[in-house]
């Protein structure tokens, strides 16, 4: 996805034939100005996380096209979500951003999920996303926060992803860890997001050797482009 100065892209790989995680990009405004990029973990597998997942999806969808801030959409999906979910014990985390093309502003949320990486290349730094909230699903009544940046630069990179991916394991049975993805994202900065979420995967691939994913995995590159 290519919009008004922003480079995103998205990847999940299954577990199982179907899966929890999910990322969606959602336009909020007619005008195209602001765009919404979720990324979440449902727990559990298989089918009843992947019908709870796209329940979520299409909640997130609907209020996003209405008015209010991010904090208040998350607010809104997550009251929804817990009279579907009930006394089943399941419960979603999510990173839910959206970016202003016009002001390149920033506003997320964070619902139990890891933050976000924010890379600068001018730097060579590293930077939490972060920010208080718990999963989706679990109290009704909880009020999320929003969170802000305005001081984008050219080049800058956003890394999201489930924790599937810094948590996969190799034949020996050691974890991935996030050093060697965050390696990736610096050694390809200057690629397009796509050609990184690639070179993310292929470090990850490296690394398991063959061995079989027991979590879904997820992963979305923004990159601002001027």
């Amino acid at each position: 996805l290519k919009v008004n100065g922003f480079d995103i892209a998205g990847k999940s790989v299954y577990c199982d034939e179907t899966g929890g995680d999910y990322y969606d990009f959602i336009i909020i405004d007619d005008a195209e100005q602001k765009i919404g990029v979720a990324i979440g973990d449902v727990s559990g597998h298989g089918i009843p996380s992947a019908l709870l997942m796209a329940t979520v999806r299409s909640s997130l969808r609907q209020r996003a096209s209405l008015p209010g801030s991010t904090a208040k959409i998350i607010s809104d999906v997550n009251r929804q979500l817990v009279k579907d979910v009930e006394d089943s014990g399941q419960f979603m985390t999510m990173f839910f951003l959206a970016l202003d093309t016009a002001t390149k502003q920033l506003e997320w949320v964070r619902a139990g999920h890891d933050p976000a990486m924010l890379y600068d290349p001018g730097s060579d730094s590293f930077n939490e996303l972060s920010g208080s909230g718990i999963a989706l699903g679990v109290d009704a009544e909880w009020i999320y926060e929003d969170n802000k940046k305005t001081d984008f630069s050219n080049g800058q990179i956003i890394f999201l992803s489930t924790d599937g991916i810094w948590e996969a394991r190799n034949k020996k049975g050691e974890m991935l860890g996030k050093e060697p993805i965050l390696n990736a994202i610096r050694q390809n900065a200057s690629s397009e997001a796509p050609q990184i979420i690639d070179a993310i995967f292929d470090t990850l691939d490296k690394f398991i050797g063959g061995v079989k994913i027991e979590d879904d995995i997820t992963s979305v590159v923004i990159k601002m482009q001027n």
